[in-house]
Formats: structure tokens, sequence, C-alpha cells
């Protein structure tokens, strides 16, 4: 029986995503996202930001390069993957990063729209042309 291995997660795209493809030609995108988590310490609000690496596969992949741009907003739900590997000098290694199976993309709002958010028209044919919609986040 599997356990559950299940992420929802939140954020802002740190950089360009970068999209390549397999021997085979299957298309794979890697980018990275970053969370922030309010709390209060004592009467201080305070930040903490992290860092998630996330990988998307497929036609999910090819939406991904062409939409992800730094500092827009996603919304990731997928699951953790740990990569293990040994090094050339001889020691092992691990790291553990998200496999994205649905994104969702905030919208881009122009800074004349008041209420209704501007889509760029190449992003919106991509969106349509995979099933991945831009959902209003308020």
């Amino acid at each position: 029986m599997n356990s559950l291995n299940s992420m929802l997660l939140e954020g802002n795209v740190v950089r360009d995503p970068v999209l390549k493809e397999t021997a085979k030609g299957t298309p794979v995108c890697t980018f990275s996202i970053a969370s922030n988590r309010y709390y209060k310490q004592d009467d201080t609000l305070e930040k903490e930001t992290s860092f998630f690496e996330v990988e998307t596969w497929g036609k999910l992949a090819e939406a991904c390069g062409k939409s992800c741009r730094k500092g827009r907003g996603v919304r990731v739900v997928g699951r953790m993957k740990q990569d293990r590997w040994t090094g050339t000098d001889g020691k092992n290694y691990s790291r553990v990063k998200i496999v994205g199976e649905h994104v969702e993309f905030k919208p881009v709002f122009s800074k004349n729209a008041e209420k209704e958010p501007q889509k760029n028209p190449e992003t919106a044919a991509v969106e349509q042309e995979s099933g991945i919609q831009t959902v209003p986040v308020f």
C-alpha cells in the first residue's frame, strides 16, 4: 500500500524556468518557488521564506516553460520525491524536490486594470491548449 505523499504549495517563481527534453524527447521543466509564512513572536510579526524546487513533465512542463516567469504567483499540487546519488568524491547525497502534477498560474495584473486581470495573449493560448487555468486569488 502506498503512503500518503501529497503537497499543496503556493508562492512566487524565483527565476525563469528551465525547459529540457529527456533522451526520449519527453519535456521536463524545473523551476523554483518561494513561499512565505508569517507568524507572531512576542509582539512582532515575523516572516519566514522557504524555497522549493519543482519539476513538471510532459504537456504540463511545456505549459510551465511558457507561462512561468520570475515573480509570477503559482499554486502547485504534487508529490515529494527524493533523489539520491553518490558524488565523484564517494559521498552519498540526496535532495528533495516537488514533482508537480497540477499547476495553476495566478493572474498577472496590469497597473491600469481595476478589477479584471490582464492576460498575456501568449499565456492565454498556452493555458487554453494545455487545459491549465488561471485562477483569480483574492
